[in-house]
């Protein structure tokens, strides 16, 4: 038996650009490792969550951990070298249907690995670079129809395995552009109207309402026979095909104007389809708008206008009152307000102020405070300020954002992956079903021709529309609305979890709390003063740079408000892991943990400051006691205190139908209880060390299924990756909790967790909606259709059913993101700043 040791590494620092591992790539760097000497097993942990990791088991007596390390990179180079990741956003929504019949002919494309093709136009490619290259793959989705440009494959090559950035190109739909299919349908409308009224009201000419009804096929049925023969050519029946066959068996019957109402309505489903699909990729096209396309920067003494794209690391540039910042930087000039709202979703604009020190705040950018950076495509308030840029603008946060929403776009989701398996199979057996009807009358007495009008009344009832569009627009809706709103949702499958699970685990500091320490009791002991107790330990605390030194310090002067004069302090001693002593107006003073006392000579808590202090830490304080000379002055309580909208967000969350809200923290067990009781949590657990964690998240998953956790994307990456959905804070800015994160909400603001579970609950309501809605039409039609319904009404249904969907899916973009926990602590900003 080999002792082997564990290494971890995780997957994006070893395939850049590639965290989901379902990436054919992963398997192939499996393949590589396990065929190396020395390596026993490679495997992925937390494949479900934000951040997987690749685990290598190997035998230390042959292999180093550095060597190890080695291989990976190295496994990772070459299969970044071999395989690249295109994604293309185009500048025109289509069809469901177009899309998944384009990804199959782009499948077929050689050196094509894997395509995915979203409805709202965003391309997926993965292929290999051996096979082909990045602009053979471009011209081939151009003549599909994709229109795409971009960048050259030269200046892509740069970043190889890395998802590319989007182009945008044109792509004409007809001779009215991508509103052609609706023009051509409203003909198709006007020319079967008109053909009605002179047969209804007997004008004319015998021949002419028939004409009209010809002429109204020629119009509605130009898009859909287009379709129906693509299919057609890659051997795929699709519902085009359907609509097809169905529409000419009605004029085999003369039955012209129910042949021309199946292909006017069918044309303005798929109409509604594309502008449902325009809807949603328009909105993402709006944040991508929002930074200004040229910048003013200081170089050389002097001021010049350059486009955004040119400016470099380090420029200055400079932001006049109510422009729009061309880039994320530092501020290094000025004071101001800037409305984030267009990347973080805050309502209410955030005081800014120029740094000290602008190249240490560059290099520090993930971890700068709020106050000094700032955003591209954000809103300056009144006041002229001027900025160091910390990124090129195609690594701006929101072009980030961006990027990732068009891949999640591309994304199928978990429904959508079975409503397409669905229809591979469901619309072959509607053949087989319409090929055994023709044979009804070998049973029953009725001429052929009943008998062909009833298959095609069945064609047209079986025919799922609705069920092709019905997931595809609620997902989009759903992605774009949540990047609207400030949350980046990373595809259908983070957008249905969220919206379905039950339990939401959260990490205590920085996240339920402020992560900031404060200064919450002073009790003093029989004898002294809270005075006398603040004033001592101010005066000691304020040569400390202990974490919790601060709090005391803020906390000692705001109730001191002067009203004590500065004591003499000398001699300060740290004493580790215990406090601090020093020598204060001649005396010697301790201030710290409870433990140091009864390891020091003669110095007993005496009864009312252990009493004190046993209710202090029962509450879930920090404590800390302090003594000069023999005399014991009290003790002072320091807590992390919860964020203020912390209580009303999890009564929301439990509104919204999370019955479990968990705390996991590396604090004592009596501090996480008493956070806990204080915002409204069902449970919390305390002192669990990261590993720890990681295994409360996998307990919690077994108990209860799907669970989220939310943390900063930093420091609670492993519990988060081991978490059905990752939901990290703050993510503006910081490289980490975007890429690590299903969900990512972009300010450090707890109440915008409520609006990403409100809109995915929404979305997956409407997912499942529309699923009923449309599987039920066409179960509830095709019996009606065997038993006599008419083609026409048929047709009212099935595409009445299709608006159905789709305006159901639209809701989403329109869902109101003003939860009761966004407007208090909006109200509460507003009356601190009057």
């Amino acid at each position: 038996m080999i002792n082997t040791t564990e290494l971890r590494v995780v997957l994006p620092l070893v395939l850049p650009g590639i965290a989901d591992t379902r990436d054919r790539c992963v398997a192939r760097l499996i393949a590589l490792l396990e065929g190396r000497p020395g390596i026993v097993q490679v495997h992925i942990v937390g494949s479900e969550g934000p951040s997987p990791e690749l685990c290598i088991h190997y035998d230390p007596s042959t292999l180093s951990l550095s060597r190890v390390r080695e291989l990976a990179q190295a496994a990772g180079a070459e299969l970044s070298a071999a395989f690249g990741h295109l994604v293309i956003s185009t500048s025109a929504a289509m069809q469901p249907r177009a899309a998944s019949r384009i990804a199959e002919s782009l499948r077929k494309a050689p050196g094509v690995v894997e395509a995915d093709v979203a409805a709202s136009g965003a391309v997926r490619i993965e292929f290999d670079r051996g096979k082909t290259s990045e602009k053979s793959l471009r011209d081939a989705a151009a003549k599909l129809g994709l229109g795409a440009e971009g960048p050259s494959a030269e200046a892509a090559e740069h970043a190889p395995g890395q998802g590319e950035h989007a182009g945008h190109g044109h792509a004409s739909g007809g001779p009215f552009g991508e509103r052609s299919e609706l023009i051509f349908a409203i003909l198709a409308g006007v020319l079967l109207a008109s053909g009605w009224l002179i047969e209804w009201r007997e004008v004319g000419p015998g021949w002419l309402p028939t004409a009209l009804y010809i002429a109204a096929y020629f119009f509605g049925g130009w898009f859909t026979a287009k379709e129906a023969f693509e299919n057609l050519r890659e051997r795929r029946f699709a519902i085009d095909t359907l609509t097809l066959v169905a529409a000419i068996g009605a004029a085999a019957l003369g039955k012209w104007a129910e042949g021309a109402l199946l292909l006017f309505l069918f044309g303005i489903g798929h109409s509604l389809e594309q502008y449902a699909m325009g809807r949603a990729r328009r909105a993402i096209e709006a944040l991508a708008e929002l930074a200004p396309d040229t910048a003013t920067v200081r170089r050389d003494g002097s001021t010049q206008s350059i486009p955004v794209g040119e400016l470099q690391l380090g420029d200055v540039v400079i932001v006049r009152p109510n422009e729009r910042l061309p880039a994320d930087g530092v501020v290094v000039v000025g004071t101001t307000s800037v409305n984030q709202a267009p990347v973080t979703g805050e309502s209410v604009p955030v005081d800014k102020r120029a740094t000290d020190d602008a190249k240490a705040a560059l290099a520090a950018f993930d971890r700068l405070g709020p106050e000094f950076r700032v955003f591209a495509g954000t809103i300056n308030g009144a006041g002229a300020i001027e900025v160091m840029v910390a990124r090129r603008a195609e690594q701006s946060t929101m072009a980030r954002v961006v990027k990732m929403v068009t891949e999640a776009q591309a994304q199928r989701s978990p429904t959508q992956q079975f409503t397409e398996r669905f229809e591979r199979i469901f619309v072959p057996s509607v053949l087989v079903l319409v090929a055994v009807l023709l044979f009804a009358g070998f049973v029953i007495d009725e001429p052929f021709a009943a008998t062909f009008y009833r298959a095609m009344a069945v064609l047209v009832a079986a025919s799922p529309c609705a069920l092709a569009i019905s997931v595809p627009s609620a997902v989009l809706s759903g992605v774009a609305r949540a990047a609207r709103g400030g949350v980046l949702i990373k595809g259908g499958g983070a957008l249905e979890n969220l919206g379905s699970l039950t339990s939401i685990a959260f990490d205590k500091t920085g996240t339920l709390t402020e992560g900031k320490p404060k200064l919450t009791d002073a009790v003093a002991a029989p004898g002294a003063t809270e005075d006398e107790l603040l004033a001592v330990a101010l005066a000691v605390e304020e040569q400390s740079d202990h974490p919790l030194a601060s709090a005391v310090v803020a906390g000692a002067r705001e109730r001191l408000a002067d009203r004590i004069k500065p004591a003499t302090v000398a001699d300060v001693k740290s004493i580790t892991g215990r406090g601090v002593s020093a020598q204060v107006d001649g005396q010697t003073v301790h201030i710290g943990k409870p433990v140091l006392f009864s390891e020091l000579p003669d110095s007993a808590l005496p009864a009312a400051v252990d009493e004190a202090n046993k209710q202090l830490v029962a509450n879930g304080r920090t404590t800390m006691v302090v003594r000069q000379g023999a005399r014991f002055l009290g003790v002072l309580g320091v807590m992390d205190t919860p964020r203020p909208v912390a209580g009303q967000v999890m009564a929301e969350l439990r509104q919204l139908g999370i019955e479990r809200l968990i705390m996991i923290s590396g604090d004592n067990q009596q501090v996480a209880e008493a956070v806990a009781k204080t915002v409204g949590l069902t449970e919390a657990q305390g002192d669990l060390m990261p590993e720890q964690k990681v295994d409360a998240i996998k307990k919690l998953r077994q108990e209860h299924g799907k669970v989220a956790m939310v943390g900063d994307g930093v420091n609670d990456a492993p519990a988060m990756a081991n978490a059905t959905v990752g939901i990290a804070m703050g993510a503006a800015g910081s490289d980490v909790a975007l890429e690590t994160a299903d969900v990512a909400l972009m300010a450090d603001d707890l109440a915008q967790l409520p609006f990403a579970v409100g809109l995915s609950r929404s979305s997956s309501r409407i997912i499942k909606q529309n699923l009923w809605v449309s599987l039920g039409v066409v179960v509830m039609l095709i019996p009606a259709t065997i038993f006599g319904l008419g083609i026409a009404t048929a047709v009212l249904f099935h595409e009445g059913s299709t608006l159905i969907v789709v305006a159901n899916a639209l809701r989403l973009l329109a869902y109101k993101g003003k939860t009761p926990a966004r407007a208090a602590l909006d109200a509460k900003v507003a009356e601190a700043a009057r």
